[in-house]
């Protein structure tokens, strides 16, 4: 039986042989946990969002479609480590460009497999590490007594003074020494640094998602994968905010989704 701090691993391989010769070797190696084994593209999606490996050796060529297939239908969030298995090594350039972790080419030998995984840990180990920080960060937050929420912008715009409350606004953005604040279509502009704004402001509705954005949970619609694995935050009007790694502990219940 496998420890808490074992790696889940999955295996997707059209070779019945392949698959075998990975599992064996990933026997050998005592922190290595075996969750699942498909054949296919389908299959390993649907695995990989059920069963939330840690690390995936994945075959390039699977059946009638590729591994990089699998990892494009993934979120960021949703994606993990990934060790490529190919019998063509023109394809490590475009692996590495999808953020794999490594590449074996097959026939490997076990030493090379062992090497790949070793690194792999590596990876993962910081991965959790971030992750479990990122939480007691969020807990003790959470933990601390908290002052009264602002509620209402005092606004200048038009030479008119404006409440703007806290409800309405959709997004606040840094400005040099000031924030805009966003409504619908009008912006308004406030003298105040954006992180001494971040703490006067409920964290039940809003959360930093950059270092230069705090956005309303309530106006949020979804996540979006741009390039190179990163994430948008797109709101109920079309809007897309960046969703920088840095703050998605605050945003648990979105960054993993």
């Amino acid at each position: 039986m496998k420890s808490e701090g074992s790696i889940r691993t999955l295996i997707v391989d059209d070779e019945p042989v392949a698959r075998l010769r990975i599992r064996q070797a990933l026997e050998s190696i005592p922190d290595a946990e075996t969750v699942g084994e498909c054949s296919d593209a389908g299959e390993a999606i649907c695995a990989i969002r059920a069963l939330r490996p840690d690390l995936v050796f994945l075959d390039v060529q699977i059946r009638d479609t590729s591994g990089f297939d699998v990892i494009e239908a993934l979120p960021g969030p949703q994606s993990p480590f990934v060790i490529f298995v190919t019998d063509h090594a023109d394809h490590a350039v475009r692996a590495f460009r999808v953020n794999a972790l490594d590449y074996l080419l097959k026939p490997f030998e076990l030493a090379h497999l062992h090497e790949a995984f070793d690194r792999a840990r590596r990876q993962i180990m910081l991965n959790r590490g971030s992750e479990i920080s990122g939480r007691l960060t969020a807990l003790m937050e959470r933990l601390a007594p908290r002052t009264p929420s602002l509620e209402r912008f005092i606004v200048k715009k038009g030479g008119r003074i404006l409440l703007i409350r806290a409800s309405e606004v959709d997004w606040i953005e840094a400005a040099g020494n000031y924030v805009e604040i966003h409504t619908g279509k009008a912006q308004y502009l406030l003298r105040e640094a954006l992180s001494s704004l971040a703490q006067q402001l409920n964290p039940d509705r809003f959360r930093r998602i950059h270092r230069s954005t705090i956005v309303n949970l309530d106006r949020v619609r979804e996540l979006d994968t741009v390039f190179n694995g990163e994430l948008e935050v797109v709101l109920q009007d079309g809007t897309r905010l960046p969703f920088s790694r840095r703050y998605r502990h605050n945003l648990p219940e979105l960054g993993r989704a």
